[in-house]
């Protein structure tokens, strides 16, 4: 039987880059995205169309699902439709994530740090407190997997961006403490943090430092260039293997040389 897996954050950038790895090395997908934009976010978030496209592309193995992460209902519907569609869930992928709140932080307001905080660091806690009595119900044998996406600001600091960088500050420690929490039931949690990655994040990151083009961002990478979301994809398409088994609790710099 086919490994079933769910990514939020699925209609476009690093997390539609990770259905299709996930599909074409055979697994069903439940892909979730909230497809509206958010009052508090400046730039626009990604649509029905862009969720369809990504579905379309995949038939059958593909079922999407509109969705907010920030929402336990929206995230208990995600695992139950996974089961019941899929028959089984084996892998959840946290890839929704907003970028916002630009400025010193102390200038930035309650609405702006809260819609970041909330969609970066709530939305993993929703995702994992949906699954992980359905991973665990697996049993060791099965291989469950959880990744989220934090980033390289996980582990630096990023000036004018203290929200989004406090919040893949605290999604690491998130996942590392799931990690703990789920090691006795051969359940394995990572996080992977991707450099400067051609993403609509990117795009609004550059009108943040007042850049003429997102290709400016290579310079702070030793090789050299973006990175493209399907690069990502391909780690965390290992995360979620089984041949991935002696790894939990690590923050996979996937950044091309950036925090070196």
């Amino acid at each position: 039987m086919s490994r079933v897996a769910i990514v939020t954050g699925a209609a476009r950038g690093i997390g539609a880059a990770t259905v299709d790895a996930l599909v074409n090395s055979g697994y069903h997908v439940v892909a979730v995205d909230r497809c509206r934009d958010i009052p508090e976010i400046s730039y626009p978030l990604a649509t029905p169309a862009d969720l369809d496209a990504v579905v379309n592309r995949h038939g059958d193995a593909v079922l999407g699902l509109v969705g907010d992460v920030r929402s336990a209902t929206d995230m208990q519907l995600a695992v139950e439709t996974a089961v019941r569609h899929f028959g089984r869930l084996d892998v959840v992928v946290a890839c929704a994530g907003v970028m916002g709140g630009a400025g010193p932080f102390w200038t930035v307001s309650d609405e702006q740090w809260d819609a970041v905080v909330s969609v970066n660091v709530l939305g993993v806690r929703r995702l994992i407190e949906a699954a992980a009595p359905t991973l665990i119900a697996n049993g060791p044998e099965a291989n469950s997997r959880i990744v989220a996406i934090a980033s390289s600001a996980g582990s630096t600091g990023l000036y004018n961006l203290g929200a989004y960088t406090a919040s893949k500050h605290a999604v690491v420690g998130l996942i590392r403490s799931a990690a703990m929490d789920l090691a006795e039931h051969g359940v394995t949690a990572n996080a992977v943090s991707p450099g400067s990655t051609r993403t609509d994040i990117l795009e609004a990151s550059a009108k943040v430092y007042g850049l003429k083009s997102v290709e400016e961002f290579a310079k702070q990478q030793p090789v050299g260039r973006l990175l493209e979301p399907n690069e990502i994809a391909e780690v965390i398409l290992w995360l979620c293997s089984p041949e991935s088994s002696s790894v939990t609790g690590a923050d996979i710099a996937a950044d091309g040389g950036m925090t070196v």
